[in-house]
């Protein structure tokens, strides 16, 4: 056991918790995070010490017991490494961002721990400058420790903007208003379950009490409708709510998002390479706690696959099932579908990376000869800028499905398989002393 040897991709809470599973079992076992600090999203490490965004008490505490176990393990931690791919032989290829080269390493395991994939819904206007993802936006918050200048709304569905929103209140900016897309009625007896779970009751309670002191409004049932870019560099938002009344404001920044989804397209095991596993919001997106679980299970399963042997105790399948009846309960509370294609204008920019519009796409489907998903990629250039359909798929074959009156295609069939990975420079694959040691990179 102790010649074998994983590589965990994603410093998150899932990827630390597979890598201390692993090393307990006596595995060699290397960690690989693209930023700077391990973390991930959730517990985002700040530049300055001394400047930290608010968290709740039990998260802070959460992440110090796994970074405190980590430390005490003799797994080698890459921080500023990206995952590049596994390429044909078996090789996996990390880019050294700090050197800006390309590094080899020959693990028998992998495992992605890469987190989820925020949601946006495409709305007129979402492309300008000053809008954001209220992921993106809470992440700059937890590195810098300040809250975004000027007026910030934050519009979509999810708990996550209620968090937001309290966190850049605790900094000193309160948001002007959030704007929550679900205003459904939700059941009782579904409200009384969330009684199973206390800790979010817990830290719910203590973002809206605070939101409420603060006077930040929280409108349910009401969405952004459009944003325009006014002569003075601001943005106007119009906004509706259930009735269809609509409401302009002039904001500095928007915030927008509408849930997650896992973020671990592309995974596949490479004949005579590495196996590869995934982890956390990477595989199932049911958040903080069910991540470690799920880096816990992951790890057992390379201990496992190499053949040691697994704990009995502690089993992730229980917390990883709770987990699961809990976010299906906070699902009820939402509503992350966006706007209906049909009314969204021909302008609407739908693949951002790339400028495509909705009306480029109506063309398309309307043409005489009939297309393919491939063949909007291909020839459309939906999903073909930097993120590689990661943000637009999903719209994309939302509404050709619904155009074609087809059922919604997977998302794999318009972005095919890829290594959930980000661009690396041309000049990291050739620079002098690139580094092919199955072990630690030239020093």
């Amino acid at each position: 056991m102790t010649q074998s040897h994983a590589l965990v991709v994603g410093g998150g809470p899932a990827g630390v918790a597979a890598a201390l599973e692993m090393a307990r079992a006596g595995l060699s076992v290397t960690l690989c995070e693209q930023g700077p600090r391990l973390g991930g999203a959730i517990h985002r490490q700040p530049d300055e010490p001394a400047r930290r965004v608010p968290v709740p008490a039990v998260q802070r505490r959460r992440w110090r017991a796994l970074a405190d176990a980590l430390a005490a393990t003799p797994v080698e931690v890459l921080c500023q490494h990206m995952f590049v791919g596994i390429e044909g032989a078996g090789s996996v290829l990390l880019e050294d961002r700090i050197r800006g080269r390309i590094i080899w390493r020959h693990p028998a395991a992998v495992v992605l721990a890469v987190g989820g994939v925020e949601r946006v819904a495409p709305v007129p206007g979402w492309q300008l400058p000053g809008v954001v993802t209220a992921g993106g936006m809470q992440v700059m918050m937890k590195s810098t420790g300040r809250a975004p200048g000027g007026k910030v709304l934050i519009a979509g569905s999810g708990p996550l903007l209620v968090a937001l929103a309290a966190q850049m209140t605790a900094l000193g900016n309160p948001p002007i208003a959030i704007l929550e897309r679900s205003g459904a009625a939700v059941s009782p007896l579904a409200a009384a379950r969330l009684l199973e779970a206390p800790a979010y009751l817990s830290e719910a309670a203590g973002y809206l009490l605070r939101l409420r002191l603060a006077g930040v409004p929280w409108r349910r049932g009401a969405a952004v409708k459009s944003i325009e870019a006014t002569a003075d560099g601001r943005l106007a938002v119009t906004t509706t709510d259930a009735k269809r009344h609509e409401r302009r404001l002039v904001v500095d920044r928007v915030a927008l998002h509408d849930g997650l989804r896992p973020g671990g397209n592309g995974a596949t095991t490479v004949p005579h390479g590495p196996f590869v596993i995934e982890a956390g919001d990477c595989r199932e997106v049911l958040g903080g706690v069910a991540a470690i679980a799920d880096g816990r299970r992951a790890g057992r399963a390379v201990i496992a696959r190499m053949g040691g042997a697994v704990s009995t105790k502690e089993a992730p399948d229980a917390e990883l099932a709770r987990e699961r009846r809990m976010q299906a309960i906070l699902g009820r509370f939402f509503d992350y579908s966006g706007s209906d294609p049909a009314d969204l204008p021909d302008d609407t920019v739908i693949c951002r990376c790339e400028g495509r519009t909705l009306g480029q796409l109506r063309g398309m489907l309307t043409a005489d000869d009939p297309v393919s998903l491939r063949e909007i990629k291909l020839n459309g250039r939906f999903g073909m800028g930097p993120c590689q359909g990661r943000f637009c798929a999903e719209w994309v074959a939302a509404f050709v499905a619904r155009q074609q009156c087809i059922p919604p295609q997977p998302i794999a069939e318009f972005i095919g398989s890829r290594w959930p990975v980000k661009p690396v420079p041309v000049s990291a694959f050739i620079a002098a002393g690139v580094s092919q040691s199955a072990s630690k990179p030239e020093e």
